[in-house]
């Protein structure tokens, strides 16, 4: 059960934030509370997801659909129902050990999640 709560990044210069430059003030807040509702996932997960490597991939597709003309807004809806329209397959599954089958977005938002968690204590 997620908490709602948004996070600040603890990555400025990578993931997410390094990766939409001057657009990321506006744009975290707003991928936040989206792949915490997609997800359903709880607020540390959603920041490690954002601040991986896996987040700045999800800043790639979030660009692409703002250079297509969308609002950020709209670029991250739809950069989220494409990742949540992703299935993991079974060689990402053997690779990274999340299900086969989940959607891209909440197999990597748990994934680093329990990265994250394993490193907090």
């Amino acid at each position: 059960m997620t908490n709602n709560s948004i996070l600040p990044t603890e990555n400025e210069a990578w993931g997410f934030w390094g990766t939409m430059g001057e657009q990321a003030a506006a744009a975290w807040p707003i991928a936040f509370a989206a792949i915490q509702h997609a997800t359903d996932a709880d607020d540390h997960a959603v920041r490690a997801f954002l601040d991986s490597r896996h987040g700045r991939h999800f800043a790639d597709e979030v660009s692409n659909h703002l250079h297509a003309g969308a609002s950020l807004a709209d670029a991250i809806a739809k950069a989220t129902a494409t990742w949540m329209g992703w299935r993991i397959g079974r060689r990402t599954s053997r690779e990274t050990g999340i299900p086969a089958g989940l959607p891209y977005l909440t197999g990597f938002v748990i994934s680093e999640g329990i990265a994250a968690e394993a490193t907090r204590d």
